[in-house]
């Protein structure tokens, strides 16, 4: 038998050489893109064209398109946008489901210099105008399956941002798709090139943040670049793998990570509308796929559902995402028999990236010690009280100890040879600001403010702890309580309201509770308020349980008090006045008695 010595340094030479070979592969993708500061994603594009020609790179449901074919199609959004007069900085939106259409869009306007803002289709009302307000839009693009929700706010949208649907849609709008059959799907002339560089900006990709409605985050063509192609590396997808997505092509996972790392070397993407753990498994094995992307939403939907005989017959080699909770880590690896599980975190605008290289169940990533001072990632200790991060008598802050629960933050390195520790910032200027802190560790320095609790134990190794402020994540999506608070208030006789996130046993992330001053508790209309908030916000941002305060407790800053609230959670023996539940069947607000709370409590009750 193996000594423990002997199991325990290999082990360590395991998890030290998955480390190196995934950081070795990863860096080799990106370095053509660190070294050429004038590559841009139209380059990327057309060198992907002209290296895979005819082999398959997007797969539908219903379309098939090869790598000439998606270029060409891009080419035809590009000459469409220089018809129209959109050129270099140009902001255009995009409302659009997934689909193989998606990238041909924004990849189109990406090669004349337009900058895409890609809206969450789930949006509407308020938080849809705010979406392409905020990123100054001139036009906006819209699939015809999601025109009623513009149509609902266009008298809140200036009058010169101009609309082009796309499909039949039965209105005077002009058609994009329509358009495109007179345009040209040859590469841009030199001429008709603008002059771009890789800091030009390329996207937007909206980010729920912690202080209000979604924020802009600028992704420019050197970070969509280096987003594809480390996610290329880090994953090792080759000619012959096929990658499932079934995120939101809105998200950076989704939109930006999948398609890259399929591409790289001329593998293929399905891509499916939404999830469906009904199909996904049959897809999985009849589009013969062998990588899939996660959100931890997804995982634990699959692992609820009822065995499947297609999820014994795979050819997966890996799955990589965000989110997978600890306690299914494993479950959901031996269950589908999934050779390795790739989780790393993220923020799209952020500058922390971390990569779980060896599959350590319920880590996020790792920076091994002996690397730390390559990738300037710290762990400092928050004061909750105040939401701000605790520093010493000398004014700075104050780094954790191993294991010690802190705020996870990245130094902010404007350098050539380190574009990872970039922070790019939001198109407002304000929420930029925002999220640096400054003078951490030394006078002068500057570092990306996750909003992460996170612990590091001694091997580097970063776990999830949990989202700091005013944000938390339901049904795989980021939800700000400052949202939800606006719509809320907006409702005739409440006066305030505290809005914040509750954990349900067996869910993912945490479902969204209001505590409200009502002006009349007892008059107070449940259906109507039920009604209001459905026409206000997005299902995954609408209060799943309700109860009535006298008062919202603050701290001695004026801030919410939210800890003995959530502490409290949804249940009606521990809150004073009782709970009230919305039943999305009844469209209405019902009191939640025992039975009922135990139903959902232990799952039984389907959410």
């Amino acid at each position: 038998m193996l000594s423990e010595r002997r199991i325990w340094m290999l082990d360590r030479l395991r998890r030290e050489w998955a480390y190196l070979h995934g950081l070795v592969r990863t860096l080799r993708c990106v370095r053509p893109i660190v070294r050429n500061r004038n590559r841009t994603l139209a380059d990327h594009v057309e060198d992907l064209a002209a290296r895979h020609k005819n082999r398959l790179a997007l797969v539908s449901a219903s379309e098939r398109l090869t790598y000439t074919e998606l270029n060409a199609r891009a080419n035809r959004y590009a000459h469409w946008a220089l018809s129209k007069g959109f050129g270099k900085s140009d902001v255009i939106a995009l409302l659009m489901p997934n689909r193989p259409e998606y990238l041909c869009v924004w990849f189109g306007f990406a090669k004349v210099g337009a900058v895409t803002a890609l809206l969450n289709t789930n949006l509407g009302g308020v938080s849809l105008v705010h979406c392409i307000l905020v990123a100054k839009a001139k036009a906006l693009v819209v699939d015809s399956v999601l025109l009623e929700s513009v149509l609902a706010i266009r008298d809140a949208l200036p009058r010169d941002i101009a609309i082009f649907v796309h499909g039949e849609a039965g209105t005077d709008l002009p058609r994009i798709d329509l358009a495109l059959a007179h345009m040209p799907d040859h590469d841009l002339s030199p001429a008709e090139r603008p002059k771009l560089t890789s800091a030009d900006h390329c996207l937007y990709v909206y980010t729920s943040g912690t202080t209000g409605l979604p924020k802009a985050a600028n992704i420019n063509h050197h970070r969509v670049q280096l987003i594809m192609f480390g996610f290329a590396g880090a994953t090792g997808a080759g000619r012959d793998d096929c990658l499932y997505d079934c995120l939101p092509m809105y998200h950076t996972v989704g939109g930006v990570c999948a398609p890259g790392a399929a591409f790289h070397k001329g593998g293929t993407l399905f891509i499916r509308d939404k999830f469906s753990a009904r199909v996904f498994w049959s897809d999985i094995v009849r589009y013969r796929c062998t990588i899939f992307c996660y959100v931890g939403e997804l995982c634990r939907y699959l692992l609820a559902a009822p065995p499947n005989p297609e999820e014994a017959r795979h050819a997966l080699r890996l799955c990589f995402g965000n989110g997978l909770r600890p306690d299914i880590f494993t479950p959901f690896r031996d269950r589908f028999g999934l050779p390795k599980i790739l989780e790393f975190y993220a923020a799209t605008e952020g500058n922390v990236t971390l990569f779980n290289m060896d599959s350590r169940p319920g880590a996020i990533g790792r920076i091994p010690p002996w690397l730390a001072h390559k990738f300037p990632v710290a762990v400092v200790r928050h004061d909750h009280e105040t939401g701000m991060a605790m520093r010493g008598p000398d004014g700075f802050c104050l780094a954790c100890a191993p294991n010690e629960a802190g705020e996870a933050i990245g130094e902010i390195v404007d350098d050539p040879e380190k574009p990872g520790n970039r922070f790019e910032g939001y198109a407002d200027l304000k929420a930029t600001e925002h999220k640096i802190l400054r003078s951490v560790f030394r006078a002068g320095d500057a570092w990306f403010s996750t909003g992460d609790l996170m612990r590091r134990d001694e091997l580097g190794y970063f776990y999830f702890l949990d989202r700091m402020g005013d944000t938390f994540r339901w049904k795989g999506e980021n939800v700000s309580t400052a949202e939800v608070t606006e719509a809320v208030v907006r409702f005739a006789g409440v006066l305030d309201a505290a809005i914040y996130g509750v954990a349900i046993a067996g869910m993912e992330g945490r479902a969204g509770m209001a505590a409200i001053v009502a002006r009349d508790p007892e008059s107070f209309d449940l259906a109507a308020f039920a009604a209001h908030i459905s026409a206000s916000l997005p299902a995954y941002a609408r209060p799943l349980f309700l109860r009535f305060q006298s008062e919202i407790d603050m701290t001695s800053t004026f801030k919410q008090r939210k800890l003995d609230l959530v502490a409290e959670g949804f249940d009606p023996g521990r809150v004073l006045g009782g709970v009230f539940f919305r039943d999305s069947e009844k469209n209405n607000f019902v009191r939640l008695d025992a039975q009922l709370y135990a139903r959902i409590a232990s799952g039984a009750f389907k959410l």
